[in-house]
């Protein structure tokens, strides 16, 4: 059986994006929780995809419906809930299911299955560029491109590194909806960042990832 890393390195070699790729790096969403027992392989997976490529961006969103299983997930947001039943109805899965890892809002799969985590991401990859660009200059960034319909913008803080004290990979800790978008050109003042931040352009009612961009 080949293991994580070798999968990952043989998938990110046939289908990395190149550097100036318009819609940025692929966005993997978690869906986890304490009382989840599958969920720290999901962590350590979804730790290691991030470390061997920049092409690859980790969110995890606690969720607190296992709690009867054991303590109360402190972490949860309602959001998380709600983003994952978005996810449940756009996939047509029976349920809502932890460890599930979300791929640019295209494709899903088990975050602590290796071959299937790896096949998502590499379909995800092959796709075609959107056209959608995020142009930063201090606390401004400008969306330039055309969408096929309304498009939500969502400013997520979550936190990284030493301030991360989890075993959950870059555990999100507020979201906001900073403003629908129709496409063209718009120009906007990022909210203030005191910790990891995300800008993630996606089709309204939980649809496509078109773009996202680190804006710590």
């Amino acid at each position: 059986m080949m293991r994580l890393p070798a999968l990952l390195g043989l998938i990110l070699a046939a289908f990395a994006a190149p550097p100036a790729h318009a819609d940025g790096p692929v966005l993997v969403e978690l869906f986890a929780s304490k009382n989840c027992r599958s969920c720290p392989a999901a962590y350590k997976a979804m730790e290691e995809l991030e470390a061997q490529s920049d092409d690859v961006l980790v969110l995890t969103w606690p969720v607190d419906y296992w709690d009867y299983l054991g303590s109360k997930e402190t972490m949860a947001l309602p959001e998380s809930k709600d983003r994952q039943r978005g996810y449940v109805e756009r996939f047509k899965l029976r349920g809502p299911y932890t460890p599930q890892a979300v791929f640019n809002g295209e494709e899903q799969a088990p975050g602590n299955k290796a071959g299937k985590v790896g096949a998502a991401l590499g379909k995800t990859m092959s796709l075609p560029a959107t056209g959608i660009s995020l142009v930063r200059k201090n606390d401004k960034v400008s969306l330039i491109g055309e969408t096929g319909s309304l498009t939500d913008l969502w400013w997520v803080a979550y936190l990284k590194d030493e301030e991360n004290e989890t075993k959950m990979p870059n555990p999100v800790i507020s979201v906001r909806q900073i403003g629908p978008w129709l496409g063209g050109r718009a120009d906007i003042d990022l909210p203030a960042c005191e910790s990891g931040c995300m800008l993630i352009v996606q089709e309204a009612g939980f649809g496509p990832v078109l773009a996202v961009m680190d804006a710590r």
